[in-house]
């Protein structure tokens, strides 16, 4: 693509995005716009589904965000039970965090909701588009985690 192209494709991307977060968004699991959870907690709760347990330090940077910044949103999750702090039985100085049963169910119904979004979304495409779509999305993906190794 050329330069003027390529800024007519990121222009539009631009001006679609904010109206598809926004939608995704409000379409996902009622509890975040109750204000029960954050997006940020959710990515967090997701995460430690994935990865089971993570230290302090290991969360604020998979969230890019500082230690005492994580230490404040994981308090909020541990004070209404969703996760836990872990000691180490031979270092007390490491601590780790996990999901509690109930963290657990809050990520299966998160992502049951997020199914829910996508399959009411994606009914209306081809499977040829869908194919093409995540064809985009796994490189996208490959380029973001590829320059985030760099």
């Amino acid at each position: 693509m050329r330069g003027s192209q390529i800024t007519k494709f990121v222009d539009e991307i631009n001006k679609v995005m904010p109206t598809i977060i926004r939608e995704f968004g409000r379409r996902q699991a009622p509890q975040l716009f109750r204000g029960k959870f954050t997006f940020p907690q959710v990515f967090l709760l997701d995460h430690l589904a994935r990865e089971g347990e993570s230290t302090m330090t290991g969360l604020a940077r998979f969230m890019h965000v500082s230690t005492p910044a994580m230490t404040g949103i994981i308090n909020r999750l541990v004070r209404a039970g969703y996760c836990e702090r872990v000691y180490d039985p031979n270092d007390r100085r490491i601590i780790k965090m996990r999901l509690t049963s109930s963290g657990q169910g809050i990520v299966r119904k998160v992502n049951e909701e997020r199914r829910r979004i996508m399959i009411d979304i994606f009914r209306s495409f081809s499977e040829r588009e869908r194919t093409q779509y995540l064809h985009i999305l796994r490189r996208m993906h490959t380029v973001l985690t590829t320059a985030q190794k760099t």
